[in-house]
């Protein structure tokens, strides 16, 4: 005879503890989640170093910013003198080694033009511009890649697919400085509709650096903490070409990719199943195909950030909008390596971080890949 443990009355029996089997699949889940994120932040260190170094010996092939800035303009002594003072007279494994020690410690130098300021101090003062930019561009890339790659799938060889795909293909390849232009030919020059140029007007950019409190140095957030209708309107207006410019890039690949996954969702077997049962295209799109084919281009997600930090410098040239790609365009023509060295490790990091998290994002809403 089965035996049963004895209850005291009125009280209900204690609750079974959950089958072995299950919680060691439960655990087993969460270890290997954590292997794959561990290995994946792990990855970090040696990307950012890399590239640091590549940047590092490749600025310096063809001499010293001092020699670049001053040869012509001032003695040889004078010469020997500001490189000296610079460290730029002792042997390159040194400097590499030094430059390495600082950037452990958060010491990324200081420039050589623009006010000799600290590397930290251009990083806080400009990279929330690039910040904002990036913000709209994936905005624009959202809004128009993600509908638009859906309405293809489901107009798929027809008129609107070969308008669509063929949209998506021409903004892919076109460059963004000649999107850029396009724009500000049409929608400032001819329409005179919006701003050529800068994030903001003058008396805009006046109120949002000295009257708001904190200062966030993203202009929409200021805009909205100093609460003028009309400062918002005005930082909204500028935004509009560069993140058109930058976002359109993006949604061109959006819309490949959305197209392409939903198509290979829409025929497989449970989709099937699901207009056998007499269930609405419609709604067999929304529900069962399309967060599925929303995946890989969270996977991707990561990659189109770096591609967008690579088109600020373009967008930002293009409209002035000075963030750090600007500013980096502006080190570069003048050899400022130490500049050029901290903006790069600061993109650098921020592409690292941002995969890292689409890596997270991606593990949690696919179990596939933490295998």
């Amino acid at each position: 005879m089965s035996q049963t443990l004895p209850t005291t009355a009125g009280q209900p029996a204690p609750a079974a503890p959950p089958p072995p089997a299950k919680a060691a699949k439960s655990t087993g889940r969460y270890a290997a989640l954590l292997k794959y994120l561990a290995i994946r932040f792990v990855l970090i260190i040696p990307t950012v170093w890399i590239l640091v170094t590549v940047v590092f010996f490749l600025m310096r092939l063809t001499g010293d910013p001092i020699t670049a800035m001053l040869g012509g303009k001032a003695t040889p002594e004078e010469l020997a003198k500001r490189r000296h003072e610079a460290g730029y007279d002792r042997p390159i494994i040194v400097q590499y080694g030094d430059y390495l020690w600082g950037v452990l410690h958060g010491d990324f130098g200081k420039t050589v033009t623009n006010g000799n300021r600290t590397i930290g101090e251009v990083l806080t003062t400009y990279g929330p511009a690039t910040i904002e930019l990036v913000f709209w561009g994936l905005i624009v890339a959202f809004v128009v890649g993600i509908p638009l790659g859906r309405l293809a799938a489901r107009h798929y060889n027809r008129l609107p697919d070969v308008l669509i795909r063929t949209f998506a293909i021409l903004f892919y390849a076109a460059p963004v400085f000649f999107v850029a232009l396009v724009l500000k030919l049409v929608f400032s020059q001819a329409l005179h509709l919006l701003p050529v140029s800068g994030r903001a007007s003058v008396k805009t950019a006046l109120i949002l650096d000295t009257k708001v409190d904190p200062d966030t140095r993203i202009y929409i957030v200021n805009a909205i903490l100093y609460g003028d209708p009309a400062v918002i309107g005005d930082v909204l207006k500028h935004a509009i070409l560069p993140g058109l410019a930058l976002g359109l890039l993006t949604a061109g690949v959006f819309i490949r990719l959305v197209r392409i996954n939903l198509l290979q969702t829409l025929r497989a077997d449970y989709v099937t199943a699901a207009r056998a049962r007499g269930v609405a295209e419609g709604t067999v799109v929304r529900k069962h195909a399309f967060r599925n084919a929303l995946i890989p281009v969270v996977t991707v997600m990561g990659m189109q950030i770096a591609l967008m930090l690579g088109g600020a410098i373009l967008t930002e040239t293009s409209f002035e909008w000075q963030g750090l790609g600007y500013w980096l365009a502006k080190y570069l023509t003048a050899r400022d390596f130490v500049a050029v060295q901290g903006i790069v490790t600061a993109i650098a990091v921020i592409v690292a971080l941002a995969s890292f998290v689409i890596d997270l994002i991606n593990a949690l809403i696919d179990p596939r890949v933490r295998y």
